[in-house]
């Protein structure tokens, strides 16, 4: 006889199935995963100051004082007593012409002049006694004049004959040799430089000029009343005295669209020579309410350079202009302002949106960054 199943026992069998269903089902749900932490960052606070203005150009060195050596008279040259490449003093004697014809020249005059003057003398007492007419006194006296001039002429031209230096400084090579023959001034026997002080020439263009008195109008660049400038040579020594700005040229070289400025230098050790290139940068040039940022902080993009701030425990992006690099750090003309905190360590893991954990930013000991 078949016994058939309660409906109790279905209900209890139907339950305790499913009992088991969901627990087999909680055993194999993988578990959910823990909220990821934010990333930490060091940040640098926006803080404006006043920087030095950098401006750098390519200058060339030029003697302060260049004299070309020639001589007035014509001979042989019989003497050079002085050493090519030293330095000589105003006066020394470079060079020596034969003054054999100027020498007889000169004693010949000095004797026509001694006898104009005994002529002169003779007839003047006679004049006195009315022994002579006046005409014969006054043609003694043009007589002596005359010996007089003759006697000035014949000593330059004696004189001459001593080729001196006429400024203190560096003499060059010697372009006569002994026993040359000069033929007249138009023969250039060397040239005397003077190098201390020093001249230096360089060109800033005119978009340089224009943006200078642009951002002076504008208070955004502040120009000191006599400027400086610092030289910085081929190897990277900068020298330690400064020169002064002591010429602007009135127009621009319509070759270079450059305009010409000289500045003088002190050079007692005559570190720098004529010719020479160097690179000289403005001294006394500041900008008022500078940003400095970090430079690794700023990156580059398709759209140009930006940063990465953090603003309400999240990453944003900021769009900037960073104009010129200072000791270090980028200095950046737009698109950040004073508070702002911008991201230095941690960009790699930043991003739009992003939370993140700032912390300040500890610049290395040996970093010669500056950080506002």
């Amino acid at each position: 006889m078949t016994r058939s199943i309660k409906p109790v026992a279905w209900v209890l069998i139907a339950v305790g199935v499913l009992v088991l269903t969901a627990a087999a089902a909680f055993r194999r749900a993988p578990s959910a995963p823990a909220a990821r932490p934010p990333s930490e960052v060091s940040v640098v606070t926006v803080v404006p100051e006043t920087v030095a203005a950098r401006y750098e150009y390519v200058g060339q060195a030029e003697a302060s004082r260049s004299v070309e050596v020639r001589s007035q008279v014509t001979g042989v040259v019989v003497a050079r007593p002085y050493a090519e490449g030293t330095d000589v003093a105003k006066g020394t004697l470079l060079f020596r012409i034969d003054p054999t014809t100027y020498e007889a020249a000169y004693r010949s005059a000095q004797a026509r002049l001694e006898n104009a003057q005994r002529n002169l003398a003779r007839l003047k007492s006679l004049l006195a006694s009315r022994a002579v007419a006046q005409k014969d006194a006054d043609d003694a006296q043009t007589a002596f004049d005359q010996a007089q001039a003759a006697v000035d002429q014949t000593k330059k031209d004696y004189d001459d004959t001593f080729v001196r230096s006429e400024i203190t400084g560096r003499v060059g090579r010697a372009r006569l040799e002994l026993g040359g023959r000069v033929t007249g001034p138009g023969d250039l026997l060397t040239t005397v430089e003077q190098v201390d002080p020093i001249y230096l020439n360089f060109s800033p263009s005119d978009q340089d000029i224009l943006r200078w008195r642009r951002d002076a109008a504008t208070g955004q660049l502040l120009m000191p009343h006599a400027m400086s400038v610092q030289v910085v040579l081929a190897d990277g020594t900068v020298l330690t005295d400064a020169g002064k700005l002591n010429f602007v040229d009135l127009a621009l070289q319509p070759e270079t669209g450059t305009q010409q400025l000289r500045a003088v230098l002190p050079n007692p050790k005559h570190v720098l020579l004529p010719g020479q290139f160097v690179r000289v940068r403005l001294l006394g040039l500041k900008i008022p309410k500078a940003i400095l940022v970090p430079q690794r902080a700023v990156q580059q993009g398709l759209s140009g350079a930006f940063v990465y701030v953090v603003s309400d425990g999240k990453v944003a992006v900021r769009n900037v202009v960073a104009t010129s690099w200072e000791a270090g750090s980028w200095l950046i003309a737009d698109g950040l302002q004073a508070g702002d905190r911008v991201i230095v360590d941690g960009v790699q893991t930043a991003a739009p949106g992003l939370p993140v954990k700032a912390v300040a930013y500890q610049p290395p000991a040996d970093s010669a960054a500056r950080v506002p």
